[in-house]
């Protein structure tokens, strides 16, 4: 593959990635949309429950969180599940597309930072599929609303996270092997 990729240059090669990472990425969205029965009824319905609750342990400060509906709770609660279910989905598909993405950047010969920056996306997805299951759908320490924002802190922490690996990598790896 890397002898077919060898005549273009280091920008068509990428805007290749960028090309194949947007059509999959529409690919996987309209799959979870076609595999999961009125995803659409349960976004909507999700989005409609929003207030502005005080975080816990801050007096002050009030952020947008899904609360429950008084009526009909049962109903709110599947929908929201579904929605996260469904982002979780997303999020291991995706970190499992960035492998195959890394696997071919390597085999054509893609600069370091395009490959670290992979390295990053796979940590991230990976870490916010991870997040999803432990603090959205099996959440039995915290209430819903707890959970909802120790989950956002825990995607903070992710991007950081990501972004300490992908400085740690490009500091320890020499200059003279960047492609």
């Amino acid at each position: 593959m890397s002898e077919n990729f060898e005549g273009y240059s280091q920008r068509y090669r990428e805007s290749l990635f960028s090309a194949i990472s947007a059509g999959f990425f529409f690919a996987v969205g309209g799959a979870i949309f076609l595999t999961t029965p009125n995803l659409f009824g349960s976004i909507v319905k999700f989005f409609s429950h929003f207030e502005l609750v005080r975080v816990p342990n801050l007096e002050e400060l009030r952020l947008p969180a899904p609360m429950p509906p008084l009526i009909d709770s049962g109903a709110f609660l599947a929908a929201r599940k579904q929605v996260y279910l469904a982002v979780e989905q997303f999020s291991y598909v995706w970190g499992l597309f960035q492998i195959v993405i890394l696997a071919l950047r390597f085999v054509v010969r893609s600069p370091l930072n395009k490959k670290v920056e992979t390295v990053s996306n796979i940590v991230f997805w990976f870490g916010a599929g991870s997040l999803t299951r432990t603090f959205l759908i099996e959440t039995t320490r915290w209430s819903a609303t707890t959970a909802w924002f120790v989950f956002w802190s825990g995607i903070i922490m992710l991007i950081g996270l990501s972004l300490i690996i992908r400085g740690i990598i490009l500091a320890a790896v020499p200059t003279r092997y960047v492609s």
